[in-house]
């Protein structure tokens, strides 16, 4: 069962579903779309990670697949879009046996405005990188991913760095039993594999988030599958590579607390620990979940796959100072693809409050089916991607105002 899942989301990720061409009634939004993809030569397709910013409030991310190489059928790009809605396509990814190819993580910037990212292939070796990108855009890969037996192959999330300068990530594939690891990766360019995951046993495998740091360094991450029940893992990972796996999920009809974590997580100010299940739950749809940092899991929703809440919820959680969780399902029955949600905790313990935001909807000129995790700022606004739509129906950048 749970390999005939794994081959559902890499078969979702790699092929868009047909669209519905359906006229729908011009309805009051509270979404924006800030650009359209396709809507100047060279320029990126297919974002499927969300967006960060930087203090002027530029946005920039990633796009799977368009740039100036090879035109809407490329190998990705490194965007950046203004506050105004200029477009600049800071690199164009090359199939060329040394740049990466395919880049699905978003980015990380460090205080001197540099930029840091993953690429799902390509590389000296074909099996995916570590870039680096200066403000102006110029690119250094910084690490090629090798199958040599203890390497870590095809990194699919995105990367944190520590106080010192280290990157942290996690590779799908690789290491000593090629089901993926957590590697650690030096200023210099030194890899050390901190943790190769087994397919047996209590340990987690196939990791398609990238990872959370707290406290003294620790780091946090899920696994897709793997663990006591098969189902996936919520898991802890010291700087030198100790794990220790705080949740097992299982399977239904016995076990309601959601299958398969393909998203990353987020912590409040306690320490809790909250995420999304792609399936699973009460109606087989995927939930939102909370694990304490002492390993006790909660379900805070269960998704119905309504076309005011949809199902499969790709995309990781955002948390306001208030302890508000923002996020997105990917699809939705009838003619949507994809909601924007909040989800507000309730008094004294009370369940929490689910609300839609906003329902992507096809016929409108909308973005459709967002994947990536969103962004929120200080004003409440929330900022992300959809894969498909817009003008020219291959991905936006939006933003909702709740």
């Amino acid at each position: 069962m749970g390999v005939t899942k794994i081959s559902r989301v890499i078969v979702a990720l790699t092929f868009l579903f047909a669209l519905l061409a359906v006229a729908l009634p011009a309805l009051a939004q509270t979404e924006t779309v800030l650009y359209s993809f396709g809507s100047q030569s060279g320029d990126g397709a297919n974002p499927y990670a969300g967006v960060i910013w930087d203090a002027e409030g530029n946005l920039y991310g990633t796009t799977v697949n368009g740039g100036a190489n090879g035109g809407a059928n490329g190998y990705g790009s490194v965007f950046k879009l203004t506050p105004s809605g200029t477009e600049t396509v800071l690199h164009s990814f090359a199939s060329n046996g040394t740049d990466g190819v395919y880049p699905y993580a978003g980015l990380f910037m460090d205080t001197e405005g540099n930029l840091y990212g993953t690429t799902y292939q390509g590389g000296a070796n074909g099996y995916g990188t570590v870039i680096k990108l200066t403000p102006s855009g110029t690119e250094t890969v910084l690490h090629s991913f090798s199958a040599n037996g203890f390497d870590g192959v095809y990194p699919y999330g995105g990367l944190v760095m520590d106080t010192k300068g280290n990157l942290y990530g996690t590779t799908e594939g690789g290491g000593a039993y090629g089901v993926g690891t957590v590697f650690k990766l030096t200023p210099s360019g030194t890899e050390t594999v901190l943790h190769s995951f087994a397919p047996s046993g209590t340990d987690g495998f196939s990791l398609f988030a990238g990872l959370i740091m707290g406290k003294k360094h620790n780091l946090y991450g899920t696994t897709y599958a793997g663990g006591k029940n098969g189902y996936g893992t919520v898991f802890k990972m010291t700087s030198s590579g100790a794990e220790t796996v705080l949740y097992n999920f299982c399977p239904r009809p016995g076990c309601a607390d959601g299958e398969f974590p393909y998203a990353g997580l987020v912590t409040d100010r306690k320490g809790n620990l909250y995420g999304t299940t792609l399936y699973g739950g009460a109606n087989n749809y995927g939930t939102v979940f909370e694990v304490s940092a002492t390993g006790t899991h909660t379900v805070l929703y269960n998704f119905t796959g309504s076309s005011t809440d949809g199902y499969d919820p790709f995309a990781g959680l955002v948390v306001d100072k208030n302890g508000n969780l923002y996020g997105a399902s990917a699809y939705a029955s009838g003619n949507s693809y994809g909601v924007v949600f909040e989800l507000s905790p309730g008094k004294k313990g009370a369940p929490w409050t689910f609300k839609s935001l906003h329902a992507f909807e096809t016929g409108s000129g909308d973005g459709l089916a967002p994947f990536g995790t969103l962004i929120l700022d200080t004003e409440g606004n929330l900022y992300g991607t959809t894969v498909d739509g817009g003008a020219n129906t291959i991905g936006t950048v939006f933003k909702v105002t709740p």
